[in-house]
C-alpha cells in the first residue's frame, strides 16, 4: 500500500477554512477542476464530474466536525489505484491561522507506486493550492 500527504499554512483561522471545505459536497467551491458534486444517500456519496467530464464516486466514511476532519473512499474514478482512502483535516494553527493537510493510501493498479504517489500528491497539492488562492481572493 501506497500512501501521500500534502500540507499547506494559510493566514486564515482554521474555523473559516473549515466552513469553505467542511462540507463533503463543497469541492466546487475550492477546487477548480471539480465542477460539479452531486450528493445521494443522505450526503453520504458524492459524485463528482471533473474538467474533462469524467465521474468520480466517492463515499464518506468518517466525519467529525469539531476535529475539522473527514476520511472518504473511492467507489469509482479513473485512477490506477484500488483501495482508496484520503482524509482532509483543517488544523488550527497559533496566530489565527490553519495548516490543511489531505493525505492519502491506496493500491497501485497497471502502475509503479512511483507513478500513484506521484499522481496523488499532484492532485493534493494543486488542490491546496487552490484553496488558498480562493481563501485570498
Amino acid at each position: 500500500m501506497a500512501t501521500t500527504t500534502a500540507t499547506i499554512d494559510i493566514p486564515v483561522p482554521a474555523e473559516r477554512v473549515w466552513q469553505l471545505i467542511g462540507g463533503f459536497g463543497s469541492l466546487p467551491d475550492w477546487l477548480p477542476y471539480i465542477p460539479a458534486s452531486t450528493l445521494s444517500e443522505g450526503g453520504r456519496v458524492r459524485s463528482l464530474t471533473d474538467e474533462e467530464g469524467r465521474v468520480i464516486a466517492e463515499r464518506l466514511e468518517a466525519f467529525d466536525n469539531q476535529a475539522r476532519t473527514y476520511s472518504y473512499s473511492i467507489l469509482q474514478a479513473p485512477f490506477p489505484v484500488t483501495g482508496y482512502r484520503s482524509t482532509l483535516t483543517v488544523h488550527e494553527v497559533p496566530g489565527g491561522q490553519s495548516r490543511v493537510e489531505w493525505s492519502g493510501t491506496f493500491t497501485p493498479a497497471g502502475t509503479s507506486e512511483e507513478e500513484a504517489i506521484t499522481l496523488f500528491y499532484g492532485i493534493y497539492t494543486e488542490g491546496l493550492a487552490a484553496l488558498k488562492k480562493t481563501l485570498d481572493a
